[in-house]
């Protein structure tokens, strides 16, 4: 029992402290090899999945938000949490893929009307997807609204393409 242990602690120091096994294919640490300088890709072969930065804050363009209205509401819930309330809203898209959910207010400024205050749950819906499962297609959203913002607020409704949910103060 005591020879393999000791052969393997010798093995062990000899492929360790040799220096062309250290730079070798047996060292488990070189197996990678090592760094290597490579040219850099332009700018336009980046992922054009993420945003361009902008030069100046003050050249905005307002882009069109290309969601659609979610298929059902499935939940609503009113949480309180400090300083205000979470709206948290869950919904069940068309298809699978639906991405960038937003909850987006229906009143003028995110003021109630006769203290209803209504908001649309949107998502990006991309063609081609299939339908797949529900829970597949579910999402899930929230938005913080402060206490100031719900003073007056009697009914928080959620709106979707087939149906709506409301909660009542």
């Amino acid at each position: 029992m005591h020879k393999p242990i000791g052969v393997l602690l010798v093995s062990t120091l000899v492929l360790t402290s040799c220096g062309t096994v250290r730079d070798s294919r047996l060292n488990p640490f070189n197996w990678f090899g090592r760094a290597e300088r490579v040219e850099t890709v332009d700018a336009e072969e980046i992922n054009p999945l993420i945003p361009r930065k902008r030069d100046s804050i003050f050249d905005r363009e307002e882009v069109a938000y290309p969601g659609v209205p979610v298929a059902n509401i499935t939940e609503l819930r009113v949480e309180r949490v400090s300083g205000g309330a979470l709206i948290r809203a869950k919904g069940i898209a068309a298809t699978q893929g639906a991405f960038e959910a937003l909850l987006e207010p229906e009143n003028d400024d995110e003021l109630p009307v006769d203290g209803v205050l209504t908001y649309r749950l949107l998502a990006i819906q991309p063609a081609g997807f299939r339908q797949g499962t529900p829970q597949s297609r579910e999402l899930n959203i929230a938005r913080f609204r402060t206490l100031q913002d719900l003073d007056g607020v009697r009914v928080i409704r959620v709106v979707g393409a087939q149906n709506a949910l409301q909660v009542r103060r």
